[in-house]
């Protein structure tokens, strides 16, 4: 008798033990490398975007952060005039063309660059710098720069609430980059060889 009472509790605590680990929920899997990247990266405030556009033949790309005014102070406050910005928020602004261009009198062969510009109150200056990826204008190094060119400034009729970097074809191999922001709009022809 005492057998099969010990034989009663080893079915009955092996049942229990199964019905326990039927309703058991099964382990999460691991979420995918690509998911625990963007989990660790920070909601940015200010979209990224590209621009692209053809001016000839050349296919050029523009990507770059996207602040918004917010009621702020743009050129002289949140932009200092004067002085190297990114051209946008966090990442220096990059510029990509497969074919060799002329940014106004700057020769630029094909690559990818970092792009800068320095504002001013009537002109500005477009910086081409051979590094393409840095963390905004903090670790600018001059010495690396392909060089500079003029930029016509003008006031615009409207607000323009969020920065707009711009590609405009012209007629032939022909064309304009704009960068457009509160009311100031800078620009600079582009010709592609």
């Amino acid at each position: 008798m005492h057998k099969r009472k010990t034989i009663s509790y080893l079915i009955l605590a092996v049942a229990i033990l199964a019905g326990l680990a039927c309703t058991a929920e099964a382990p999460e899997a691991e979420p995918a490398e690509e998911e625990t990247a963007a989990a660790s990266e920070p909601e940015r405030v200010s979209p990224h975007e590209s621009t692209a556009g053809m001016v000839g033949e050349a296919n050029i790309t523009i990507t770059y952060g996207r602040p918004y005014k917010k009621g702020r102070e743009i050129y002289g406050g949140l932009v200092p005039l004067g002085e190297v910005w990114r051209t946008g928020a966090d990442e220096a602004t990059t510029l990509e063309s497969d074919r060799d261009l002329m940014l106004g009198e700057l020769h630029v062969p094909a690559g990818k660059y970092g792009l800068f510009t320095i504002p001013g109150e009537s002109s500005w200056t477009l910086v081409v710098n051979k590094v393409a990826d840095q963390w905004g204008a903090f670790s600018y190094d001059e010495s690396e720069d392909l060089g500079r060119a003029e930029m016509s400034v003008s006031a615009t009729e409207a607000e323009t609430e969020q920065l707009t970097i711009a590609i405009e074809p012209g007629e032939g191999s022909n064309g304009t980059l704009s960068i457009v922001w509160d009311m100031t709009a800078a620009t600079l022809p582009i010709m592609a060889h």
